[in-house]
C-alpha cells in the first residue's frame, strides 16, 4: 500500500532541496520535479543528476575517518581512542565550545552545525511572538510588528550564541557529515556510491519531516 508523505507536496521541500544540492553538488532547474510523484522517483532523479564516477566506498566510514583524524590533530587526542561512541563533550567542553568547533571546522574544511540554543530560550522567543499576536489584536499592527521583530531578533541571538550540542557522539557527527556534506566527506570527492543515495535521503526526510523510516518506501506518494 502506498503511504503519503504526511501530506508533503513536492513543492513544499524547497529548503531540503537546497541542502541536497549543496551536499551532492547538483542543481535543480525550474519545474524539473513537476512529474515526480513518489519518494523512489525523487531518489532516482537525484542519483541520476550526480554525474560522477561510481564507487562502492562507504561514505559514512570515510567521514568517520576524516573526522577522527581532524579531532586527533586539532585536540591532540590519540586517534586510536576515538570510536563512533566517543562523546563530543569529551573534547568540546562548554567553555570555549564555539571557538573549538570553529577550529575543527577549519581542519575539516566544512561546516558541521552542531550547536543549538537552550530549549528555554527558544520557548521564551515563541511566547514573545504569541504575546505580540494577542497584544497586536488589542493595540494594533505596530505592537504586532514590534513584537514580531523582537522575537525574531531574540531567536537569532539565541542561535548565534547557543552552546548546546544537538548531537552527542562522533559517530552521529560522521553520519551528519556524510549526509549534509556528502562529496566533501569522501576520500575522492569526484566519486559517489549510488547505492547510498536512497538511504541518505531516507534518513534526511525522516529527520526533517518526522516521518517513520518504514513509511518512506519507494512507492510512498507525495501529496497532490
Amino acid at each position: 500500500m502506498n503511504t503519503e508523505l504526511k501530506n508533503i507536496d513536492i513543492d513544499d521541500i524547497d529548503d531540503l532541496l537546497i541542502k541536497i544540492e549543496d551536499s551532492f553538488n547538483i542543481k535543480f532547474v525550474d519545474n524539473e520535479l513537476t512529474d515526480v510523484t513518489t519518494f523512489g522517483e525523487l531518489c532516482d532523479c537525484i542519483a541520476n543528476k550526480i554525474q560522477l564516477e561510481k564507487s562502492e566506498d562507504c561514505t559514512y566510514q570515510m567521514a568517520f575517518y576524516k573526522l577522527r583524524d581532524a579531532i586527533s590533530a586539532t585536540f591532540s587526542i590519540d586517534k586510536k581512542t576515538i570510536s563512533p561512541d566517543f562523546l563530543l563533550s569529551e573534547f568540546l567542553p562548554r567553555k570555549n565550545r564555539r571557538k573549538n568547533i570553529q577550529k575543527l571546522e577549519e581542519k575539516l574544511g566544512l561546516k558541521i552545525n552542531t550547536l543549538s540554543p537552550k530549549l528555554w530560550t527558544a520557548i521564551v522567543c515563541i511566547i514573545l511572538f504569541l504575546a505580540s499576536i494577542v497584544l497586536g489584536g488589542i493595540f494594533g499592527w505596530k505592537v504586532l510588528f514590534g513584537g514580531f521583530v523582537i522575537s525574531i531578533f531574540c531567536l537569532w541571538i539565541a542561535f548565534k550564541t547557543g552552546k548546546e550540542l544537538n548531537i552527542k557522539t562522533v559517530g552521529e557527527l560522521a553520519k551528519k557529515m556524510a549526509r549534509e556534506n556528502y562529496l566533501k566527506s569522501r576520500r575522492n570527492p569526484n566519486t559517489f556510491n549510488k547505492n547510498e543515495i536512497e538511504k541518505i535521503l531516507t534518513d534526511w526526510f525522516s529527520d526533517e519531516f518526522h516521518i517513520e523510516k518504514n513509511n518512506l518506501t519507494r512507492n510512498a506518494e507525495f501529496s497532490k
